[in-house]
């Protein structure tokens, strides 16, 4: 997203720095490297942070380890060298009177050329030392005499990021000089802002780069970071507005095949799972594509909503695709898939980078359900839990009651076609070499894993199918109406029943042995365990960390009597395979492997998870990893091994430790990462943001959605009066 599209009131200032005075080929060489080639772009350069130079702390008054700005006079300069002249330290000696300070630069010995002695210098960063009084690696600035002399001392002064051979003082007077030459040809593009709380562009602006009181920056940042939002906000409403003037297929279906299904589950749904589908159903049959993103946690239940909505549109006579991140989640979604459907004689095909496979449904309980000609069959018993996602009463219609049996399906035309089919897939489904006819839904599994790009190559398969994507990582609300916008939300908040909670502990490596033994016991009560590690292979770069097929080697050894299998990604995919089958069926009691276990495996006899080096994991990661226990019965268990040294590990541990809310860990996930970290830039289609910030922006991201909301309503609204008095004169 450019700067003038989220700042458009700055267009009339989308011209060349080279325009100001004082800035030539060299300066705007410079300001270039920060991305700054246009005087917009200038004024929007946001200072990295702010010193109150009204309060200059005195040199004898600093303590240890806070960041303080001091001023003095350079008594003293000199460059060290050493280690045979291939190292060295540069160092001013600065007095105040109170006392003195030592600032050091190691292996910079060009920063002499920037000093003079008797020079009066600002200097911001953190003691270390009290005897000597001695700062590393400051941030320092001349004192200058002359007129310019109150842009920079006695008030809030901007710090801005430099690059090199650019001083601060000289671009910190250039943006001085720019806001009084050119603030005033800013005009609002939105005055209506200012009932809601925000300054005006050019107070804005002012109090982004020279302050009165270090508060009122804040106001002046949250005044762009709303532009940021509303702009992104614009072009969501404006795609889902277009969007809905498409048509889609209708999918209601007539419940032949969801009804078998939820009868067969063995179990109930739950209430969050029954209103979920009740808004999926209303969805697939209101005739604009559905655009659902469906969140739950690790074990809600997703996938038996996911199957409910493809057999809504195999029952009208469409095709189906579901497309899962890695393979070992693929082909346990059409192992699933096949043993729930193919009773109900619904045909399966699975696509994968090592090859396809098929399953045709025999059918023999649909035919042995229905009776041709019968419209009756096709609904619900009363009290039914397929009468419990019915949004409405529905009529009989004669092409229910004279459909063909199950190998075949009918157009809207009336012909025979082939039978609809559910293809399952990973990224093979992508590709040119795949097509299909009538394709009417596209569910995407992990979302997180595809990137926007690959789900609309995905979407572009068919003429406007309905798209449900699923994730079991929660995501944090500000992302989720920005990221994901354009999509309606629902939330699978509650877990099945029966399900005992997990129990989740942290440990030094010190205690393994112990841990160990507790494996043992669990092991020996016929419980089946994970145990995870960073690695594949010892070596590499990075921090020391163990690896999966070294520690695989070793617990074999040590584990004599218990069964043990080994999974990691440079495994062949047959391998992988016939490992998960083996761990599903109870053979094999101890899976030792990478995180590449973390989505979808679902073994519900499978109640303890050790995790090595779980500092080096994830938030998100270690929570979807932890997830693959808890599905059963028995209580489960999910002890991490750390020796975490950081403030950030330490925290991340803490959460899982204290927590299994996954919105709650989502936000401190966001929090701890970023934006850019936690969803890939590139991946996501998120522009950078140069104010905003969603870890603590929810506010100006709700305000922005609804202001959009209304300012798209009005356009739709103009444009179709503009239409219709187009018309009328036609007429």
């Amino acid at each position: 997203m450019s700067l003038v599209k989220s700042h458009p009131q700055l267009g009339v200032l989308d011209l060349l720095v080279t325009n100001l005075r004082g800035v030539g080929t060299e300066r705007a060489e410079q300001l270039a490297r920060l991305e700054i080639r246009t005087i917009a772009e200038l004024l929007l350069h946001k200072p990295r942070r702010y010193e109150d130079r009204r309060r200059v702390s005195r040199i004898a008054e600093l303590d240890l380890m806070q960041a303080r700005t001091v001023a003095g006079k350079v008594v003293a300069m000199g460059t060290k060298r050493y280690s045979q002249g291939r190292k060295s330290v540069f160092e001013i000696i600065l007095d105040d009177g109170s006392a003195r300070l030592h600032c050091r630069w190691w292996n910079l010995p060009f920063m002499q050329k920037y000093f003079t002695q008797g020079d009066e210098v600002l200097v911001f960063g953190k003691l270390h030392s009290l005897r000597p009084r001695e700062v590393d690696h400051p941030e320092t600035e001349i004192i200058e005499g002359g007129e310019e002399s109150s842009i920079h001392l006695n008030r809030v002064a901007p710090i801005y990021p430099l690059t090199e051979g650019l001083p601060q003082r000289w671009l910190r007077g250039l943006i001085w000089r720019t806001l009084g030459e050119f603030s005033t040809r800013i005009t609002d593009p939105w005055p209506e802002l200012a009932k809601e709380g925000f300054p005006s562009t050019e107070a804005a602006l002012r109090s982004l780069h020279f302050p009165e009181e270090p508060a009122d920056e804040e106001k002046a940042r949250a005044r762009f970071a709303f532009e940021e939002f509303l702009a992104l906000q614009l072009d969501i409403q404006e795609r889902r507005w277009r969007l809905r003037q498409r048509e889609a297929h209708s999918c209601r279906g007539d419940n032949r095949f969801v009804k078998q299904f939820l009868a067969k589950l063995g179990f109930r749904l739950t209430q969050a799972q029954t209103r979920v589908l009740k808004a999926i159903r209303h969805d697939l049959e209101a005739g604009e594509p559905m655009r659902r993103l469906l969140q739950g946690d690790v074990g809600s239940g997703k996938t038996v909503v996911a199957a409910c909505a493809l057999l809504m549109t195999l029952e009208s006579g469409y095709n189906g695709v579901l497309m899962a991140p890695t393979e070992i989640l693929a082909s346990q979604h059409f192992e699933n898939f096949s043993r729930w459907l193919e009773p109900l004689g619904v045909q399966l095909r699975l696509r994968t980078g090592s090859g396809e496979r098929s399953c045709r449904g025999t059918g023999e309980e649909l035919e042995a359900a229905i009776i041709p000609g019968s419209a009756s069959n096709f609904s619900s018993a009363p009290g039914s839990q397929t009468d419990e996602i019915q949004t409405a009463e529905k009529k009989p219609d004669v092409a229910s009651s004279q459909r063909l049996p199950p190998s075949a399906a009918t157009s809207p035309d009336g012909r025979a076609e082939t039978q609809p089919t559910l293809f399952i897939g990973t990224h093979a489904l992508i590709e040119d070499s795949f097509e299909m006819d009538r394709l009417g839904i596209v569910i995407i599994d992990e979302q997180h894993k595809f990137g926007v790009a690959q789900r609309e190559k995905l979407l572009r398969k068919g003429k406007c199918p309905h798209l449900l994507v699923m994730t079991a990582t929660p995501i944090p609300r500000t992302l989720g109406l920005t990221l994901y916008g354009d999509l309606d939300v629902s939330v699978i908040d509650q877990l099945p029943g029966g399900r005992c909670p997990i129990r989740t502990f942290v440990r030094q490596s010190d205690k393994l042995p112990k841990v160990w033994e507790f494996i043992r016991a669990k092991l020996k009560e016929g419980r089946q365990a994970y145990v995870i590690y960073p690695r594949v292979e010892e070596g590499g770069a990075g921090r020391p960390a163990k690896a999966v097929i070294a520690e695989f080697q070793k617990i074999q050894k040590h584990l004599t009597s218990f069964e043990t299998g080994l999974l990691h990604g440079r495994m062949k995919s047959e391998e992988k395979e016939k490992v998960m089958e083996r761990f599903r069926s109870g053979t094999v009691q101890i899976l030792v492997a990478t995180s590449l276990i973390e989505v979808g495996v679902d073994v519900p006899n499978a109640t303890v998870m050790l995790v090595e080096n779980a500092e080096q994991f994830g938030l998100a990661q270690l929570h979807q990893m932890r997830g693959r226990i808890g599905r059963g019965a028995h209580e489960s268990f999910c002890i991490l091994v750390a020796d975490a040294r950081t403030d950030d590990a330490q925290r991340r541990l803490k959460t899982l430790e204290e927590t299994a809310d996954g919105f709650k860990i989502a936000e401190v996930d966001l929090a701890l990462r970023g934006t850019g970290d936690l969803t890939g830039q590139q991946q996501s289609g998120l522009p950078p943001l140069r104010f905003g910030d969603f870890s603590r922006d929810l506010p100006l991201v709700e305000k922005a959605r609804v202001f959009a909301t209304e300012i798209i309503g009005r356009r739709m609204k103009l444009s179709a009066q503009t239409t219709q008095t187009a018309e009328a004169s036609v007429a």
